[in-house]
């Protein structure tokens, strides 16, 4: 049986929003495991003394930083992070709806492309 041009049109979409869904999963991963990461630093910065000497990394290097400004600078990355993970999880949340109305409908017009079904 040969699928209709339509359908395979439906498909070709389908496929390219599953793509897109993986790649909002592995987003939201990686997001999930830098917010993890800051929370942790900023649970070790908090264990130093004000005036240790703390340092943050840039690139290959390390910069010697006041731990008053580094926990600063870390608490602020771990909100855009947060808000980012928000972000990612509401578009998540929409690909993978969408792609639900999208199987519905392709699992319909399958059915009615089976003999004596539509005819």
């Amino acid at each position: 049986m040969e699928i209709p041009q339509n359908i395979q049109h439906q498909l070709a979409q389908f496929q390219q929003m599953q793509q897109q869904a993986q790649a909002i999963t592995m987003q939201k991963q990686s997001v999930d495991l830098q917010i993890r990461e800051t929370e942790k630093a900023l649970e070790e910065l908090e264990k130093v003394e004000d005036d240790a000497e703390v340092y943050k990394t840039a690139g290959n290097l390390l910069i010697k930083m006041g731990k008053p400004e580094l926990t600063e600078e870390m608490s602020e990355k771990l909100e855009t992070l947060k808000l980012r993970e928000k972000t990612v999880a509401r578009q998540e949340e929409r690909i993978m709806k969408r792609l639900q109305e999208m199987q519905e409908t392709l699992q319909g017009a399958m059915q009615m492309q089976q003999p004596g079904m539509g005819n």
